[in-house]
This record gives C-alpha cells, structure tokens and sequence, in this order.
C-alpha cells in the first residue's frame, strides 16, 4: 500500500490532494452531523464555492445526504469512511508519527488523530471517537471502567454509541468532583458514557479536594467505602493529562500554590499529581478515588490528551508512568518530538 502512496504522491499529486480533501470533508460532516454548507466552509477552511461542488459530488455517489437540518454522512458513506481511514493515516504521516512517539515515550500504542485540539473543537471529538474504538476492542461482559473528568473526557463520552459489548459493562468516575463545572466532573461523564452505551453507572458524590480531617471521615461512610471498592476493581482506567497550572487555576487555587508550582516548574497534572519537566511529582492533592498507585499492572490504562499546548505535559507525565495507550492529536505529536529533538 505504501509503495502504491509513494508512486501516486510522483505521478498524480494532484489525485492524492483531491482525495485528501475529500476525505477530511466526510471526516467532519461524520463528527458533528448534521451540519449545514456555511459551518462546514468556515471550519474547513474552504470557499462556499468550492465547498459546493465537493458536496454535491459526495451526494451524487451516494456518500452524504441532504436535509433542512443540514448533511449527514449515508451509511455508504461510513463504511467508505471506515476504509479510508487507515490509508490516510499513511498518506497523512500519521502513522510514522504514532511509531516514532511509541520509542521515545516508552508507550505500547501511540492513536494519533490529525488536526490540534487547541485550535479546532472537532479534534477533541475525533480523539474521543479513537478512545471509544479502542475501548470497545478491549471490554469485556462485566467489567468496571473508571474515568476522570476534564473537557478532553467529555469530548470522549459524546462519541459513545450503543454496542453489545458495553450493555453490561459498569462506568464509574476515578474521582470526586464536586465543585468542578458540572459537565467537567468525572460523575457526569462516567453517567454520560453509561447512558449512551447503555450500560450500568455509580457516582461519587464527594467534593475533588478535602481537609485530612473530612477525608478520613468520608471514607469510613459505607456509601462512600462502597463506591471506593467499585472504583479499586476497575480493570480500565481512561483520564486526561492537564497543564499544570490551567487545572490549578481551574480549581480555584490560591495564589501561593500557583508560585509554588512556577518556582518549582511544575507543567502537569493528572491524577492529582503536579510533575516537574522530568515526571517527578512535586505535590499531590487529597483526592478520594483512584490515586496514581493504584494503576497496577492489571489495571488497563488509556490517557487522551492533545493540542500543541499539552506536549510538555504529555512528556513529563509519560516519564513517571507511560499508559498502555496514548490518544493524542497530531499538533502534539510533533510538538513532543520537536522537544525530544532539542532535549
């Protein structure tokens, strides 16, 4: 497949451009179907003109379909779409990207998705869909996946869809989160995620942080403990990775904490856990749920994390404790080799 690639990028570049462009215009009318012809010129960046006549082409062979709400992809047009899709991770460079990043971050599986997730919102969704693809290769009946909160996850839980292999699985959130922004917060998106899966869920009605002495008294309540064990036996572990100081800044920390973590040159976050530029941890938070020493070896981890922005986040988490998968976007992919070329 490689050899036909590199033959027709010598003989008919221009093919491969228009296939290309095709590609990316069924890629986004499948993400935030149904779309009308004006958002979908803007975000792709593309004249209404010649946006038209791309359309009206994919209609003609049967690929998109038209309504008052706007285009959506036919069901021809997804199993095109499906096939597409490894060619152009070929085509796109994403691929090398993926292997280059599983060497230098030590990860078993690098899912690079294109676009940055920093500038474009359907990029958080596209790595939310590669989430869930990977997540229903691995489920199994029964089992208990737990997840963190955060805008990325969110992103995650809007790209489930019904399946047979989730009707039985149980969602619960990694940790409290009262006080968050509602639609942030690990209980509503472990919700989300069950009730479009049709699966099973449990919350945690505990706030993100607390004092050691409501801490000790929260997880003697049966309830709590319950809920506790429930998240302890999860075999699935999804969760983002922050930027250090946009999650303390999130959650109201106080300014002394702020230069505590620029004297001490945090750049991430994740689990409640702030890393320096090595991965070394430089403060933990006192959070109920699941905590960085819980990820044992039987325990399935996936991170989703992307965006320029998130490289030096990205890296240094990756140095404590490499996930069996990273779900990234291809901004951060080349800003994280950029780094690991001048490190």
């Amino acid at each position: 497949m490689q050899l036909l690639l590199d033959i027709q990028k010598k003989l008919l570049p221009d093919l491969l451009d228009v296939m290309v462009k095709r590609y990316r215009i069924l890629h986004y009318i499948k993400l935030m179907q149904p779309i009308g012809r004006r958002s979908l010129s803007a975000n792709l960046q593309l004249s209404e003109r010649v946006l038209r006549g791309e359309v009206t082409f994919l209609k003609e062979q049967g690929l998109v379909h038209f309504a008052t709400a706007g285009m959506s992809i036919t069901e021809e047009g997804e199993q095109l779409f499906l096939k597409l899709e490894e060619v152009m991770k070929d085509l796109l460079g994403l691929r090398e990207l993926e292997n280059k990043l599983e060497t230098e971050l030590g990860v078993k599986q690098v899912i690079v998705v294109a676009g940055n997730s920093d500038q474009d919102t359907w990029v958080k969704r596209e790595m939310g869909r590669a989430c869930i693809k990977e997540l229903k290769r691995i489920l199994e009946p029964k089992d208990v996946v737990a997840v963190m909160g955060g805008t990325t996850l969110a992103a995650v839980a809007e790209m489930m869809q019904p399946d047979s292999r989730t009707r039985e699985v149980v969602f619960v959130p990694a940790r409290g989160g009262l006080g968050e922004q509602v639609e942030n917060q690990a209980n509503t998106i472990s919700s989300q995620l069950a009730r479009r899966a049709g699966a099973q869920y449990r919350l945690l009605h505990v706030p993100d942080q607390i004092s050691q002495e409501a801490y000790a008294s929260l997880v003697l309540e049966p309830s709590v403990k319950d809920i506790l064990n429930l998240i302890q036996s999860a075999c699935t572990v999804i969760h983002g990775i922050g930027d250090a100081t946009t999650m303390a800044s999130r959650r109201d920390s106080k300014d002394s904490f702020l230069d505590k973590l620029k004297s001490e040159e945090a750049v991430a976050e994740a689990f409640g856990y702030y890393f320096n530029r090595s991965g070394e941890p430089i403060h933990k938070q006192r959070t109920i749920g699941l905590q960085l020493d819980d990820l044992e070896e039987d325990k399935y981890v996936i991170s989703v994390a992307g965006g320029s922005s998130k490289a030096e986040a990205i890296a240094a988490y990756m140095k404590y404790r490499p996930s069996d998968v990273l779900i990234t976007d291809e901004a951060a992919a080349e800003s994280l080799l950029h780094l690991f070329d001048h490190s």
